[in-house]
């Protein structure tokens, strides 16, 4: 059985064709929505520009929030703390 779905997806009015899992759909179909969206507003507020100028600061602004959700779950921060916490108390109980 194949679990890939063929979907045409546009992006700034332009078409791509796309093979994904089916499982991605609503996902993909999602992100092409945001797209275009933003580069909705982007026309809205900067009539000088062109498409590929929109494209850019949409996908700079969707990158910079995949790069604080990635600091945001960043754990290993708390991880060496937790080590060294647990270091501290062996050694402290080692003494006692």
């Amino acid at each position: 059985m194949d679990d890939k779905l063929t979907i045409r997806i546009n992006l700034a009015d332009r078409y791509y064709p796309l093979k994904i899992p089916v499982k991605d759909e609503e996902k993909i179909r999602k992100a092409a929505k945001m797209i275009n969206e933003k580069i909705l507003m982007y026309k809205q507020k900067y009539s000088d520009k062109d498409v590929q100028d929109f494209l850019a600061m949409a996908a700079l602004q969707y990158v910079v929030k995949v790069i604080d959700f990635e600091e945001m779950s960043d754990i290993s921060p708390i991880l060496v703390e937790v080590q060294d916490l647990n270091r501290e108390m062996e050694e402290y109980l080692q003494n006692e």
